[in-house]
């Protein structure tokens, strides 16, 4: 019997099995999944009365609430595709993605609000606007008194099909292309059960919502925390403090983070020691962390660190890095190594490496090429942008862009992507080996490093770094330490102190606007 896998299943299951469970806060209010569902059939029918129907695109620009969290599922009842909209964008970039997007209805935050305001009249699709938390000043409808017009009742479903797109995502630019990303229910669906069996997922579980859920979906976690029904927080504001608070209070077990929030953690608890909760799963992408990093975070606070690597094209986990049982025995030093690796592919995830011509590299650790991959999570394309979809899936393989290799034992590692290699004097140098180095000196809290022109060399690495409070490096401090534990073709060249760096949604650094900065002012 072949059954539709439809994201819809997933609120169903938990309303059948966890109905009374109140499972669903934030900081002031508290819902059980039945009382969720039945806001969402009322989202649902409210939409419906708007117009919306199947294939219609209903955007959210929006930060970690309940409100984002019932629209995932009052769309899909209707057949209608969600956007999330990165909250950190500028009214230029809305203003693109709404329209490219032919997006039909726009709900909004309050404080968010004012980024629509200066785009309003140029929104070519967008025939209403709806606020969450609406002042009375703004000219909108308020998203609780709209939706308290509308029964609760079981709705009546359009009928969905497993190909159907579900989520149009748009990638937040580490290029500064975005392009609309289209998952289908049954790539959203399949990544869920994947993901949920490999996080090890269960209805004890107490999921803190950190990681943005317009970043891919939040990782797809409100499908497979739903589906398992577990308790799920939702934190508007993730401050160190509030994380901490919200920790101790729901006795939270999992968060998926950035590189850069885990980062914030450590230093909060540096300085006030709150409470720590020893159960503690914390999911990582992005850069690879130093050993020293990975070591302090499991043996010093007491927290598993579990290491994903994936990208919104392909839903987006692709590998996860925890130490397989034919490894356990191993040193810790070793152990740590594996962890600080974008790990091992996925059940229904092939993960290869490929050379210039396309031809699979031996898994030795050492050949480097292109990662490619090929799976269930892979994007049915690019909405409306048919040659960027030829470019990046070819032969039924999704080319990421990442280089790395695949080690003797299955463990995938990103060394860089292909735009961040630096080529000096014809040898090849990761800027990640090079940050690598940067992390383990005590007083850098961030660095990225690009390649810049040299006329002798062709290009040499040059490092942006942030320092930790109260810190008192030199240009020549950084230089020297490079030298000192790298071959000196791949130590930093040169060095830009700055305040932070730039960053997309999901705390990935945005080389892009660093080549860009440092080229406008070499031209000065």
């Amino acid at each position: 019997m072949n059954v539709q896998m439809v994201l819809t299943d997933f609120l169903d299951r938990a309303v059948e099995l966890y109905g009374d469970k109140e499972a669903i806060f934030d900081e002031k209010r508290a819902f059980t999944y039945a009382q969720i569902n039945g806001r969402v059939n009322q989202l649902s029918r409210g939409l419906q009365s708007l117009g919306v129907k199947k294939a219609d695109k209903v955007a959210y620009l929006a930060s970690n609430t309940i409100e984002m969290y019932e629209g995932f599922y009052g769309i899909y009842q209707l057949g209608a595709i969600m956007v999330p909209l990165n909250i950190r964008l500028k009214p230029e970039d809305y203003l693109f993605i709404l329209n490219h997007s032919e997006s039909k209805i726009l709900l909004v935050d309050q404080d968010l609000y004012p980024l629509i305001v200066p785009i309003k009249d140029k929104l070519e699709t967008v025939q209403q606007i709806i606020v969450h938390y609406k002042d009375e000043e703004t000219p909108e409808l308020g998203y609780d008194e709209w939706l308290g017009n509308f029964d609760d009742s079981p709705f009546n479903r359009v009928e969905l099909d497993e190909d159907d797109v579900a989520s149009l995502l748009y990638t937040s630019g580490t290029t500064g292309d975005p392009k609309g990303v289209m998952l289908t229910h049954r790539n959203n669906y399949l990544h869920a059960l994947t993901a949920m069996h490999h996080l090890r997922v269960i209805d004890e579980d107490a999921l803190l919502h950190v990681l943005p859920m317009f970043h891919v979906n939040g990782w797809g976690s409100p499908f497979y925390y739903t589906a398992n029904g577990s308790t799920q927080v939702f934190l508007r504001k993730a401050t160190p403090e509030a994380i901490f608070n919200v920790i101790a209070k729901h006795n939270i077990s999992i968060i998926h983070m950035a590189p850069t929030v885990l980062n914030s953690l450590i230093q909060y608890y540096d300085e006030y020691t709150p409470p720590l909760s020893e159960k503690l799963r914390i999911i990582v992408a992005g850069s690879a962390p130093p050993m020293a990093f990975i070591e302090r975070v499991e043996k010093e606070i007491g927290w598993e660190f579990i290491q994903v690597y994936g990208m919104t094209e392909s839903s987006p986990l692709s590998t996860i890095s925890r130490i397989l049982p034919q490894y356990k025995d191993l040193p810790d030093q070793e152990k740590y190594q594996l962890k600080a690796k974008g790990g091992t592919q996925l059940i229904g995830t092939k993960v290869k490496v490929v050379d210039e011509y396309g031809d699979e590299l031996p898994h030795d650790g050492v050949s480097v090429g292109e990662i490619v991959i090929r799976g269930h999570g892979v994007m049915k394309g690019y909405w409306k942008n048919e040659q960027a979809t030829i470019n990046t899936l070819k032969d039924g393989w999704l080319h990421t862009g990442d280089v790395g290799h695949i080690d003797e034992k299955g463990y995938v590692a990103i060394t860089d992507r292909k735009k961040d290699i630096i080529i000096s004097g014809g040898e090849n140098i990761s800027s990640i080996e090079v940050e690598g180095v940067l992390y383990d000196h005590p007083d850098i809290l961030e660095a990225a490093v690009i390649a810049i022109p040299h006329e002798k060399w062709g290009e040499t690495p040059h490092a942006y770094v942030v320092l930790k409070e109260n810190a008192k490096l030199t240009e020549q401090d950084i230089i020297d330490f490079s030298r000192s534990k790298l071959a000196h073709f791949k130590a930093v060249t040169g060095v830009t102190f700055v305040d932070e760096l730039p960053k997309t949604a999901s705390g990935k650094i945005q080389k892009v606007h660093l080549r860009k900065t440092h080229l406008e002012k070499s031209e000065v």
